[in-house]
């Protein structure tokens, strides 16, 4: 290990609730700095006994944000508005659903008055959890004096926020949607949307096909598609047809077109989508495929998004037994179970220990068919007043 001196001071971290907290303390005078709303991307260190790639690493760089108001019901609502906008990227860009509920007491951030979180299942039938929302009620700022002179002209203390999501979602994405042969990307967050493979041939019809690509390609890159344009490169490395394909189709990118002497002649495309089986092709007039290209994008996008729903929902179970529930997850298939839970930390702690299982979440009142009414605890027979989330994570 070097001994010398580090010749600029190496500092590192974990979250910044404290380093926020004492800047809030410095910057909060008055109810009229509030609220302020700070959002900030990070690198932070975590103690991780058995890393995992994108997953659980020493270091990561995750976003997080830090807001401070003058009442509760102001901070309570930004941390939801932030689990709801949180939801909607996952969802509707990721095309990854998730399950949205509290942590239960034992399971919270630390100081934390209330932890929100999303649970996504991934093909594995594990749970991985895809950010968090925290309400900090007034904790973070009777430690760190986050005080402010009320319109009354009282001193009071802030009501405070923290929330955030990390690179761990590259690993929930990968997990979500690829296969053995590589990536697949929904086409919202791609960098790429289309590859164009030029066919190679050795005679002069090669001049023909490489222009037809380009002009193919020019063409496609006009068109508009979520906010930014259509983006869209030509492949034409001489190498045989097969490979070239092949590593475009572990780079999942959405849509491959395959253009030969067959193409340019009838002015078609042949084309094969990454959300379909590698030998699948579909033949097309070439302004068939321009004019329904971004409906076929958002096809993609939606097939991969529905998929993973029906796994979700698949493989999502209520039980009401102890001994169905431990038979569930005895099988490598597992899932989420949805199962009655009285409260008890160690009788969650016995369900850890004996099956590797937590509590994800309590499904919020909004998360039907998750919600469920009262009930007995599948553990204990006392009473429960709400079915919880229970799985096997990372």
């Amino acid at each position: 290990v070097p001994s010398a001196p580090l010749e600029e001071p190496y500092v590192i971290r974990p979250t910044s609730e404290t380093v926020i907290g004492e800047a809030f303390a410095r910057w909060i005078q008055s109810y009229r700095d509030l609220p302020l709303l700070i959002n900030q991307w990070a690198n932070v260190m975590r103690w991780e006994m058995r890393p995992r790639l994108f997953l659980r690493t020493s270091e990561f760089l995750w976003q997080e944000g830090h807001t401070a108001h003058d009442n509760a019901a102001a901070a309570l609502a930004e941390s939801r508005k932030i689990l709801y906008l949180y939801q909607h990227f996952l969802n509707d860009y990721l095309a990854m659903p998730v399950i949205l509920g509290e942590k239960p007491e034992h399971e919270r951030f630390p100081g934390a008055a209330i932890t929100y979180c999303l649970e996504a299942m991934m093909q594995d039938k594990k749970a991985l959890q895809a950010g968090t929302s925290h309400f900090l009620g007034q904790n973070f700022a009777k430690a760190m004096n986050i005080n402010f002179l009320n319109a009354q002209g009282q001193i009071e203390h802030a009501w405070t926020t923290s929330w955030g999501v990390s690179t761990r979602l590259i690993g929930g994405l990968i997990m979500t949607h690829s296969d053995d042969d590589g990536l697949v990307l929904p086409p919202k967050i791609a960098p790429l949307h289309i590859i164009i493979l030029p066919i190679q041939h050795q005679d002069s019809q090669q001049q023909a096909i490489n222009e037809y690509c380009q002009q193919l390609a020019e063409q496609i890159s006009q068109l508009s598609y979520h906010q930014g344009k259509i983006k869209v490169s030509v492949d034409n490395r001489d190498i045989a047809g097969g490979a070239k394909s092949w590593s475009w189709v572990k780079k999942g990118v959405p849509l491959r077109l395959t253009i030969g002497n067959t193409e340019t002649t009838n002015d078609t495309v042949t084309l094969s989508r990454r959300d379909l089986p590698y030998t699948s092709k579909i033949s097309q007039p070439r302004m068939q495929f321009i004019t329904e290209l971004t409906r076929l994008l958002d096809e993609i996008q939606q097939s991969l998004q529905e998929k993973a729903q029906k796994l979700q929902l698949t493989n999502t179970h209520y039980i009401s037994s102890k001994a169905d529930f431990y038979d569930f997850f005895a099988e490598p298939t597992g899932g989420f179970a949805l199962a009655h839970w009285n409260g008890d930390i160690k009788v969650a702690q016995q369900i850890q220990q004996d099956l590797k299982a937590s509590i994800r979440c309590i499904p919020l009142a909004e998360q039907t068919p998750w919600v469920t009414g009262p009930g007995k605890c599948l553990m204990t027979g006392t009473a429960s007043q709400q079915a919880v989330i229970f799985a096997q994570s990372y």
